[in-house]
């Protein structure tokens, strides 16, 4: 098989990587929600102490770690098409997501997430909590808004980033191969 031909069946593939990848984490996006919720209505429903808030917390943080993993890989392999391919969608994608005044997609979810932290509280406000379990129970959920918001800060500094890995690893092979 010639180089072109890779190429070709390197880029389709790829893309379609992107495309999966990209409808498992609206996926995981949903299902991580529903079973988050359950776990909440069984908390509140069986009138469970207040450190019980930390279990739908910790499925609402494993959907989210899902959903961000997904989102850095696709684009991972966006920047690299655009990059080792000279995609043309990737390129123009980057422009379109760096203009100002439109609408913009969180792919991330982070509101949703963030709200659905706030709603986790809900076991705490119908009990009496004592100091300790108040402190550990919000600062469980300070933690995961903190990780919501710095994942999101870092998905803003990523396509510049990894375009400019991409870039510095194609010249290197370029000077190796030459």
């Amino acid at each position: 098989m010639n180089q072109s031909v890779r190429n070709k069946c390197e880029y389709r593939a790829l893309r379609a990587t992107i495309r999966e990848r990209g409808t498992a984490r609206v996926c995981l996006f949903a299902m991580g929600l529903a079973i988050w919720a359950g776990l909440l209505l069984a908390t509140v429903a069986l009138a469970l102490p207040p450190v019980s808030a930390l279990i739908p917390l910790i499925a609402l943080l494993a959907a989210f770690e899902a959903v961000f993993a997904l989102h850095v890989g696709v684009e991972r392999i966006g920047r690299y098409l655009l990059v080792f391919h000279d995609d043309q969608w990737e390129r123009v994608a980057g422009l379109l997501g760096r203009s100002r005044g439109r609408p913009t997609i969180d792919p991330l979810f982070a509101v949703p997430f963030l709200l659905a932290a706030v709603i986790n509280l809900i076991p705490l406000m119908l009990t009496t909590p004592i100091i300790q379990e108040l402190a550990l129970v919000a600062g469980a959920h300070a933690a995961f808004a903190a990780r919501v918001l710095s994942a999101r800060a870092a998905v803003a500094r990523q396509r510049t980033v990894d375009t400019a890995r991409f870039t510095e690893l194609q010249d290197e092979m370029k000077r190796e191969s030459s």
